[in-house]
């Protein structure tokens, strides 16, 4: 996915350039333009260069309906962080193979609509969470899959606001 100007006038996309004042005319609210050929082109070139490699599109990233639908036939999975944008996962189409559930401050309604649908992954972010979870899962009679996130311990110095890795 690309700009370039082309005789002063500035285009985008990946290889049927669309020229954006064509779009702008008669326009006076703002508006979002995605490449979605540009898009599935990177799932290929990604499967292409790694075969046999898992897609998850992270949701969080941009979660409109048309975006979602892309990655979904291109048979990616999605990395979700909320209720809300697992939700939107199945309204998109995915199934619950496809869904992982990543983020920190998982619900407990959250963790029923995850472990309740059997998505393919929890992610763990605490032993608090692990236990949530397990009292949810005895519940509800089910055994999810979960993948526990760890910090290294490495220290990348960095602003202490952004920084990840430690203990």
């Amino acid at each position: 996915m690309g700009l370039v100007y082309r005789n002063g006038i500035l285009h985008f996309g990946e290889t049927d350039l669309l020229s954006l004042d064509s779009l702008t005319k008669g326009r006076n609210e703002p508006f979002y333009v995605y490449d979605l050929d540009g898009m599935r082109t990177r799932v290929r070139a990604l499967r292409a260069a790694y075969p046999g490699i898992e897609v998850h599109y992270a949701m969080k990233a941009n979660s409109t309906v048309p975006v979602l639908k892309t990655f979904q036939k291109e048979g990616t999975g999605v990395d979700t962080v909320s209720g809300g944008e697992i939700q939107r996962a199945f309204d998109a189409g995915f199934q619950p193979s496809d869904v992982i559930f990543s983020g920190v401050g998982k619900t407990k309604t959250e963790l029923n609509l995850a472990i309740g649908r059997g998505i393919k992954q929890i992610n763990v972010e605490s032993p608090q969470e692990l236990q949530r979870i397990v009292e949810i899962a005895k519940a509800l009679g089910k055994k999810p899959k979960v993948a526990f996130r760890m910090n290294p311990d490495v220290d990348a110095k960095t602003h202490p606001y952004i920084t990840t890795g430690f203990r």
